[in-house]
């Protein structure tokens, strides 16, 4: 689990494709060291360490990891977001983030505003039923608070920090972003969708 807070911006070293799946391999620095097995969350996506380098480590990409998220087109040289899994007692500064990416998203807009930025993203149909103004969204496992929506888009505002912190400032219209429902969303979709008639006439016998 994680917070969407991210923690350090690492490089994507290479991406070789296997069979039924990739290996990608990250440069990072993180002070204390990483450890083998750990999760991480690389541009929204949970990941396990499976080797360690001398400056990052490698990780396995299923192949259902390579048809939902963006890891599958990533470019050699490209800067992501890396998290490393929260520990009892840290501060939730963000809100749940499972690194389960439901969707991919693109990029509709970057505007100015005063010394922030409006992001518009546009989204498959479907995910619309998990956005909601004010609710809470991850783009490429970054937390964020949504704004706006309508119809398959919504908008974020972008405070200085994150834009010095993360790459969202950088984004341009056209680029793929990973969406990841606030997990209260999802469950609150599964509730409604068990609710039908006929579940509800025969709950009430």
């Amino acid at each position: 689990m994680f917070s969407g807070i991210i923690e350090r911006l690492g490089v994507v070293e290479s991406l070789e494709r296997t069979c039924g799946g990739a290996v990608l391999r990250v440069g990072c620095a993180y002070p204390s060291g990483l450890d083998l097995g750990e999760s991480i969350a690389t541009n929204g996506v949970c990941l396990t360490v499976r080797e360690i380098t001398p400056g990052g480590f490698v990780a396995d990409l299923s192949q259902e990891t390579l048809d939902r998220t963006t890891l599958g087109r990533v470019e050699v040289g490209r800067t992501i977001h890396l998290e490393r899994s929260l520990k009892i007692g840290d501060r939730v500064s963000g809100h749940f983030v499972f690194g389960h990416v439901d969707t991919v998203g693109r990029v509709a807009a970057l505007d100015r505003e005063g010394d922030g930025l409006r992001l518009a993203i546009e989204h498959p149909s479907d995910f619309g039923a998990y956005v909601a103004d004010k609710g809470s969204v991850a783009i490429d496992g970054v937390s964020l608070t949504v704004c706006d929506p309508s119809g398959d888009r919504f908008s974020i505002a972008l405070i200085p920090h994150t834009i010095a912190e993360t790459t969202l400032g950088d984004r341009k219209p056209g680029d793929e972003v990973n969406l990841e429902a606030d997990m209260l969303a999802r469950y609150a979709r599964r509730a409604v969708e068990a609710l039908t008639p006929e579940r509800g006439s025969a709950l009430r016998r």
